[in-house]
């Protein structure tokens, strides 16, 4: 986008530019040709006036005109009333004598001096401003001053130069200010589209600047009213859950109490236990409820350390039942965007899949190894029957489950930023990927 906008800016000034120095290259043009003209003519007019109130004889006027520019780019000559030619001739179209005059010629008015006004047209190469004039003694001279095309338009170039330099500069103004506008419109716009991506991601800590043009700010200012409603709802919604589990405890409370009252210890036991146990998944539930309040919205942990927990954590019912295992772990922390709660839980469940779903003596594989970048991926392998189709589809299973194993480890995995894969593992067995991004 901020190249578009940049060459449409650059677009714009280009015409813009082109629209003034056009003309303004043809009227500098028309005034370096014009200054020409003129000067020719007050050369003529300089001519005129000595031959016409000095009286000079020929040799005077030939020394008069020497005293003048006289080279193949501007050049003065006067016709005598003899017809003898002093100075330089212009050049003709005919190659040959002088042109006529263009207008009549001057008539004294009672046979005394006149002259008329120099009149310029043009001839092969330049132009010629020419004039006669009368005397009282001597008759009509003819002046002519010829100026090529290279003499009236000297200093022509360095206009050029000028103006293109101008232009130049006024483009690479016109430039340098539509980048600085591309960049305040489009930087805050950049900005405010990568927090939307932070909020997609789970990041609604994440705000968008609200400076720049007023409806680009307006666009920033929406979007955090957006982030902080979600915030809102998401902090009502587990302060919800975890009222609604902490209620339950009264319940427990009673229900503990009426299993410490039976008769039967083994009974009152076993009861107590599960009671035990409701209760631990009771406060695991507050704390997952409450523990954005506690880790922020992003929350993250060791994958390394939290595999091998778990892993150690199974073991004795792993050697219990006789089941091998290979546990494949980097040597260096893994972090990953996951709590460790969630990334307990999901391991958890992949574990108990193997260890409830196979038969004992089936040995498994865990690997866990870190992607460049960030991140890492968790494999749990078995060489067991393998997972039916639709396996990790919430609430399916066709093992007597609740079938939530794989959902609880597939939204780890995307909450994370990553995915989950079910496969089949080398030996025939179920295979389970977890891509758990970077935090």
């Amino acid at each position: 986008m901020r190249r578009r906008i940049l060459l449409l800016v650059t677009g714009i000034t280009v015409l813009v530019v082109l629209a003034f120095a056009i003309p303004v290259a043809l009227l500098v043009r028309s005034a370096v040709a014009q200054r020409g003209e003129r000067s020719i003519r007050d050369e003529a007019d300089g001519v005129a006036h000595f031959v016409t109130f000095g009286a000079p004889t020929d040799d005077a006027i030939r020394n008069y005109l020497a005293t003048q520019t006289q080279t193949n780019d501007r050049c003065a000559s006067v016709i005598t009333p003899s017809g003898t030619l002093l100075g330089r001739a212009a050049p003709h179209g005919d190659g040959g004598g002088p042109q006529p005059l263009i207008g009549p010629q001057a008539q004294p008015p009672g046979g005394g001096p006149g002259r008329d006004d120099p009149q310029v047209h043009s001839v092969p190469g330049g132009k010629v401003a020419e004039l006669s004039v009368s005397t009282s003694s001597t008759g009509q001279y003819r002046i002519q001053v010829f100026a090529s095309s290279n003499e009236l338009y000297a200093g022509l170039g360095q206009w050029y130069w000028l103006l293109g330099a101008g232009s130049v500069g006024l483009l690479i103004i016109g430039i340098a200010g539509g980048e600085l506008v591309t960049r305040r419109i489009v930087r805050p716009l950049t900005r405010t589209a990568q927090t939307a991506h932070d909020i997609s991601a789970g990041d609604v800590t994440a705000r968008a600047p609200t400076d720049g043009p007023r409806e680009v700010a307006e666009v920033g200012t929406a979007l955090n009213r957006l982030a902080d409603r979600i915030d809102e709802l998401i902090a009502e919604e587990r302060e919800t859950a975890a009222d609604l589990s902490h209620r339950m405890r009264t319940p427990l409370t009673a229900l503990r109490l009426d299993a410490e009252a039976l008769r039967s210890p083994e009974e009152a036991a076993r009861i107590g236990e599960h009671v035990t146990a409701l209760e631990r998944t009771l406060t695991a539930v507050i704390r997952a409820a409450r523990r954005p309040q506690r880790e922020g919205r992003l929350p993250s942990c060791d994958a390394t350390a939290v595999v091998a927990e778990r892993i150690a954590y199974w073991s004795a019912l792993a050697d219990d039942q006789d089941r091998a295992r290979s546990v494949t772990l980097p040597a260096t922390p893994a972090p990953v965007r996951a709590s460790a709660e969630d990334l307990a839980a999901a391991v958890d469940a992949l574990v108990e899949n193997v260890i409830a779903h196979t038969p004992e003596g089936t040995p498994f594989e865990v690997t866990l190894s870190t992607v460049d970048g960030g991140g890492a991926v968790l494999t749990v392998a078995d060489s067991g029957p393998g997972l039916p189709d639709g396996a990790g589809v919430r609430g399916r299973s066709d093992r007597g489950s609740s079938g939530l194993g794989l959902d609880i480890a597939r939204r780890c995995a995307e909450a994370s930023g990553g995915t989950m894969y079910v496969g089949r593992s080398s030996s025939g067995g179920a295979a389970v990927t977890l891509e758990l991004g970077a935090p």
